[in-house]
């Protein structure tokens, strides 16, 4: 039987539920194996941030097999990212002091939609939290090639979004998202600050979708 996290079992609204209600309210043609690319960055999320997951000699996470290529690929992608951190300070700070796999809690979380005020109690998940700093930030992997790709992908796939609902919930002023490039092995960063252009994109797309969860299940 899988390792069922029991934060997948919590009733707060997630990101990952607006996902799922925009996907229903505004569906778009979907590129690629999206069960086979959730499944690959569970492999990377677990080499990188719960390590006590991975049965190496197995190539397994939990009860989940991977084939050769893929975990391969995988391990490459961690190298890949510890041999930036050589030269990238915070990186490196990040990969040695952080929290992994955190979640949080914000029991009635107010909203301001318009004019209109309402609550929802929502969580989150962080891939890495910086206790002494009050803030943390996200690992992704990527088909991008290139920096302004990668830019591309934040707007295409909503991680603006996701950063700016992880920034609200724990009330953090700043985030950041470090994506491992599944095609060249490059590492691709976005800092973002509460306020600025990348903030404010996501907050506005999660003020909609919020608003409508509100609507149809409250």
């Amino acid at each position: 039987m899988a390792n069922l996290d029991s934060y997948y079992l919590r009733t707060e609204v997630s990101n990952s539920d607006l996902t799922e209600l925009k996907n229903y309210l505004y569906p778009r043609t979907q590129y690629g194996d999206k069960e086979k690319a959730f499944k690959f960055g569970t492999l990377v999320d677990a080499l990188i941030t719960e390590n006590e997951r991975v049965h190496y000699s197995k190539r397994m996470v939990d009860d989940v097999t991977y084939s050769r290529e893929d975990f391969e690929l995988g391990l490459a992608m961690r190298e890949a990212l510890r041999k930036e951190a050589r030269k990238d300070e915070f990186l490196r700070a990040v990969l040695s002091n952080s929290d992994t796999q955190k979640f949080m809690v914000n029991k009635s979380q107010r909203f301001l939609y318009g004019n209109f005020e309402y609550t929802l109690d929502t969580r989150c998940k962080w891939d890495w939290w910086l206790p002494g700093f009050g803030f943390g930030g996200d690992l992704k992997t990527t088909f991008a090639e290139s920096q302004n790709q990668f830019n591309e992908a934040i707007d295409f796939f909503d991680w603006d979004r996701s950063r700016a609902w992880y920034m609200d919930i724990a009330g953090s002023q700043q985030d950041f998202i470090y994506a491992i490039s599944k095609k060249n092995l490059k590492i691709f960063k976005a800092f973002i600050i509460r306020d600025d252009d990348t903030y404010k994109r996501g907050k506005e797309k999660y003020d909609e979708l919020a608003f409508k969860w509100w609507m149809l299940f409250s």
